[in-house]
Order: C-alpha cells, then sequence, then structure tokens
C-alpha cells in the first residue's frame, strides 16, 4: 500500500478559459495534490533525501500554472499531474484537483473544478 504527501490549496493567478473575457485576464485558481509513494524509509530514517520534496514540487507546479495559457481545467490538470510524475521518478501516482475560485458564471457557484489521477504504467 502506498503513503500520500498531500499538498493542500495551493493558490496560483493564471489565464484559463474558454470565455473571452478569460483570455484576457488572470483568475484565482486553487490547486491540491496527492503525491503517491511509499516513504517508509524516510519516516524511519527521518531523511528528506529519501522523500518527495513537496517545496519543489509547488513551484514546478506554480510556474507550469503561471507561465501556461489553458483553454480547459481538464488540459491544465492533466499537464500538472504529467509534470509532476515525469519530475518525480519515485511516485506511484498523482491525483490533482483543480478549481476557479471566481467561475464566471449567472448562478452563485464559490468553485467548479476538476480532478484527475495519473499512475505510472
Amino acid at each position: 500500500m502506498s503513503d500520500v504527501i498531500e499538498i493542500r490549496g495551493l493558490r496560483v493567478l493564471a489565464i484559463v478559459g474558454a470565455l473571452s473575457e478569460e483570455r484576457t485576464r488572470v483568475q484565482p485558481l486553487d490547486l491540491d495534490l496527492d503525491l503517491e509513494r511509499s516513504f517508509s524509509r524516510a519516516a524511519e530514517g527521518d531523511d528528506l533525501s529519501a522523500t518527495t520534496n513537496y517545496a519543489e514540487v509547488v513551484s514546478t507546479v506554480a510556474a507550469l500554472v503561471r507561465t501556461g495559457q489553458f483553454v480547459l481545467l481538464e488540459t491544465l490538470a492533466h499537464r500538472v499531474a504529467t509534470r509532476v510524475l515525469d519530475a518525480n521518478p519515485e511516485l506511484e501516482a498523482v491525483t490533482v484537483a483543480v478549481r476557479k475560485l471566481h467561475p464566471p458564471l449567472d448562478e452563485d457557484v464559490s468553485t467548479v473544478g476538476v480532478r484527475c489521477r495519473r499512475k505510472r504504467s
């Protein structure tokens, strides 16, 4: 069974959306990531080098989201998951949730978002 490193509430301003108003201005996004891997060896030895450095993951994800311009949240989530897996070969899988905090809708909705899970084959 795998352990999970959780990253919650990463806030990033980005251009994402299909509407013309979303293509010209940044909007706040909220991301959660679950990094699946064993961290028994790290826990037993209290050794940072034996686990995934979540500060590096946060930095990588924030840079990708900030510099990309995505039409779909689905594309953004998929690219984040792929980048995190590619950069961290020790991970078995990653789950990425992305939410727009102020979606441009006529109804009163707190957030809209997507979640994807990618695992090694």
